[in-house]
């Protein structure tokens, strides 16, 4: 497939567009600065503006899926949501936050005592980007959350998928990494099974 990585550069965008070349897919690699991608075959960087939605729309056309690995706070929802649906791109996926996620019934990540003050405001906005995103109509799209810790580490393929519930393991932690963030999200792509719903991934 032909696929438009939007944030391709940063940690999670970079082991995305990895993942991606490592199963044959064509990247469009939609950064700021087009020199930070590493070069590779199969990849072609472009510079974007993300605030830009008839630019954004005009890179994006032509894609048969467009990932959004972007911050929450560095972007504006309206504009990249209104950029993929005037592009015509039939699948759109969202690297989300865990945030959202319930930590408890009725109690998100994100309300919970010692959810990190710095990482917030974030997390909200990612709540309200999903919340932007369930409101669409005609709109296939996808939204990925990380566990509550989301590091560098291994491609190890041996993950678990859950939906609106923090996963966590027998030891009380709940992480994954970028690396195996990324089998997660290009495994939706070859294999949709959560078409127009969040889900998330934990060890």
């Amino acid at each position: 497939m032909k696929i438009a990585v939007i944030g391709a550069s940063g940690n999670v965008g970079s082991r995305i567009v990895a993942e991606l070349v490592r199963r044959g897919h064509a990247v469009t690699a939609i950064v700021r600065n087009p020199e930070k991608v590493t070069p590779q075959d199969g990849v072609t960087p472009v510079k974007g503006d993300l605030f830009d939605q008839p630019a954004m729309t005009r890179l994006l056309a032509g894609h048969d899926a467009v990932i959004s690995a972007v911050h929450f706070l560095a972007s504006d929802p309206v504009k990249l949501i209104g950029a993929v649906r005037e592009s015509g791109v039939p699948r759109y996926l969202v690297v989300g936050g865990a945030g959202s996620l319930e930590a408890a019934p009725g109690v998100s990540l994100v309300m919970t005592p010692n959810f990190p003050v710095v990482y917030k405001a974030e997390a909200e906005k990612g709540g309200a980007f999903l919340d932007l995103l369930r409101r669409q109509t005609g709109l296939n799209w996808t939204f990925l959350s990380p566990s509550a810790l989301f590091v560098a580490g291994e491609r190890t393929g041996k993950f678990r998928l859950g939906t609106d519930r923090l996963l966590t393991g027998t030891d009380g932690k709940s992480w994954i990494s970028f690396e195996d963030f990324a089998v997660a999200l290009v495994d939706e792509i070859e294999r949709p099974a959560h078409i127009r719903q969040r889900f998330t991934v934990g060890y």
